[in-house]
């Protein structure tokens, strides 16, 4: 089974920056990634992309945080980092990665984050 694990959520102040991290690991090196990316859900909201980025590098944004986020990967280390500015209270939420791949070439399956919680408070 391939496990992400997110890093850097937390609090932070309006107008603050935040950098999120998430990395893909499995109990062996045979799965292979090919888009991963962020999205969040706020409470009593619906689901929303926030970025992601192919294996080739290339994006797509949301259109809530577009002009205001970028993403990026490691591959070689299989993760993904997403940094955003101008964070304001509706920002809040919690952010969950997700990545498509495979195991030993089988069908594309997809895989999600546990979320980790951002709250934009000042």
């Amino acid at each position: 089974q391939v496990q992400l694990v997110e890093s850097g959520g937390g609090l932070v102040q309006p107008g603050g920056s935040l950098r999120l991290s998430c990395e893909a690991s499995g109990s062996t090196e045979i799965f292979t990634l090919d888009t991963m990316g962020w999205y969040r859900q706020a409470p009593g909201k619906q689901r929303e992309l926030v970025a992601i980025i192919s294996s080739t590098g290339s994006t797509n944004y949301g259109d809530s945080v577009k002009g205001r986020v970028t993403i990026s990967r490691d591959n070689a280390k299989n993760t993904v980092i997403l940094e955003m500015n101008s964070l304001t209270t509706e920002d809040t939420a919690v952010y969950y990665c997700n990545a498509a791949g495979s195991i030993l070439g089988a069908s594309p399956l997809d895989w999600w984050g546990k979320g980790t919680l951002v709250t934009v408070s000042g």
